[in-house]
């Protein structure tokens, strides 16, 4: 398969960065994998596996490991950034300089920044100026990717061409990629979804069944569109892959991170220690706060995003925080 960038920099060692290094090596690309931590990518250069992150799954022979960024972005035709939310912008500060101009930069980040409220590509705009940004969302568990298991995600930007240009980036038999210009929309669910899935490990943890996980997700995606549509997002977003498809999938996976996270606070361990116990970035915690802020701002009612951000905050215990929302007034559908 022709792949329709030469050269492409993987900023970002974690699972997702590592699979999309896969995906798009495997479509052609000479592909550089960048890590933040000298160690790290010595390993990875050394074993060629992310045993930390990725175990199991050999990195391609067209994957190179580099901590240097000049090294890796020197002759990009398209860069993914794989950093969470929270780093985005301490990352790429110091990125900036060896950052070819106008290059494609795609996020497969899933969250918004605490401080300014912006979600990835604003970040990454804010940091690089007239960056050419794009996002790639949905319903993709990482190690199902690296096994080639079938998955459809989104491709968005506000410029067509450019969606497209990461659309064929990283199609392939196994990885079917739909253009979307709705570039707000696609990150804020992608954003948000985290949220509900803290809210359906909680269910788990309480063991409070499948009715419930049901009226969880139901409603969850309500709040989630109430949102997006209320900060110029497209409503039907969310009934797509980077809506309903990503929400499905993070609050039913064994291994999400995020639903994982929320059923051990409902097994009865602390946000904090959950976070202590996690290598991995649980980007649901800090975007609670940030989700329930821009809820505030723009006057959007979001009953279970104010009941987890109670329960990371230990002012309601789990259970609690669940009867909350049972015995809110009733109201019709």
């Amino acid at each position: 398969m022709n792949a329709p960038v030469h050269h492409a920099t993987v900023i970002g060692d974690g699972a997702m960065g590592t699979v999309c290094a896969r995906v798009l090596a495997e479509n052609g690309a000479a592909v550089w994998l960048w890590s933040n931590f000298p160690d790290h990518a010595a390993e990875l250069q050394r074993t060629r596996e992310n045993r930390r992150f990725l175990p199991g799954f050999p990195l391609h022979d067209r994957i190179r490991v580099t901590a240097d960024p000049a090294e890796a972005l020197a002759e990009a035709d398209l860069v993914v950034s794989a950093v969470p939310c929270q780093f985005i912008r301490k990352v790429w500060s110091r990125l900036k300089p060896h950052c070819p101009p106008r290059v494609p930069i795609v996020t497969v980040s899933k969250g918004i920044e605490i401080d300014t409220l912006m979600v990835s590509t604003q970040i990454l705009g804010d940091v690089l100026g007239a960056a050419s940004v794009a996002a790639l969302s949905g319903p993709s568990i990482a190690p199902e990717l690296a096994a080639r298991q079938p998955c459809a995600v989104v491709a968005a930007s506000d410029e067509l061409d450019r969606a497209a240009l990461v659309q064929r980036a990283f199609s392939n038999a196994y990885l079917r990629v739909y253009a979307n210009t709705d570039l707000l929309g696609v990150e804020i669910a992608g954003a948000t979804k985290n949220v509900i899935a803290l809210a359906a490990g909680i269910i788990d943890g309480l063991d409070a069944g499948c009715n419930a996980k049901a009226a969880l997700l139901t409603r969850g995606i309500v709040e989630i569109a109430r949102l997006g549509t209320a900060l110029g997002a497209q409503a039907a977003t969310f009934q797509g892959l980077a809506g309903v498809g990503d929400l499905v999938t993070t609050c039913i996976s064994p291994v999400g991170r995020n639903r994982t996270a929320g059923e051990r606070i409902g097994r009865g361990m602390s946000a904090a220690d959950v976070i202590s116990a996690t290598e991995s970035v649980i980007e649901g915690i800090p975007t609670t706060r940030a989700v329930l802020e821009l809820a505030r701002r723009h006057g959007v009612d979001m009953p279970i995003t104010a009941a987890v951000a109670a329960v990371l905050s230990g002012e309601k215990s789990p259970r609690d925080a669940i009867t909350s929302l049972m015995t809110r007034e009733l109201k019709q559908e």
